[in-house]
């Protein structure tokens, strides 16, 4: 069974993505996945288009928070490819079984900056509300690369 994703607009969305791992692995509350992580998104705004803000590693699945640019790859294609690169880092390094991820994953629009501030801030507290950390701040598999605040003003 596939999820509907979202159609390709003329307007730069913010999506909301969630992934899982294959099988709900606990791969991804590590170091390892982390960095792997937010080095291919961090160059997917000039390799492929799709500039990540807030993302949260939970042990078996992700969140974040991206914006497409004009000319960025679909968003179908964008998954593919950093599951993909992702995937083959995380099984060497890790010495992990591939695959590391599911196939599919749900996406949704956020439609202000008031909305994704609440949002993150909800994600955010996921480990607090599964007992993994006492604060959000205690949580080390999260980040922001870009300032979607800034790019969602416009």
């Amino acid at each position: 069974m596939h999820l509907p994703h979202l159609p390709p607009f003329a307007k730069q969305p913010l999506v909301f993505i969630t992934t899982c791992t294959a099988n709900r692995q606990p791969l991804l509350a590590a170091n390892l996945a982390r960095d792997i992580l937010a080095e291919l998104w961090t160059r997917s705004a000039a390799l492929d288009g799709w500039f990540v803000g807030h993302y949260l590693l939970m042990p078996d699945h992700l969140h974040l928070f991206a914006v497409p640019a004009r000319e960025a790859k679909p968003l179908a294609t964008w998954m593919k490819t950093w599951k993909s690169v992702s995937s083959r880092r995380i099984a060497t390094a890790g010495q992990v079984v591939p695959p590391v991820w599911q196939g599919d994953y749900f996406d949704h629009f956020v439609r202000s900056a008031s909305a994704y501030r609440q949002k993150w801030e909800y994600v955010r507290q996921n480990p607090v509300r599964k007992g993994l950390c006492l604060q959000p701040a205690d949580w080390p598999y999260q980040g922001t690369l870009h300032d979607l605040d800034v790019r969602l003003a416009g």
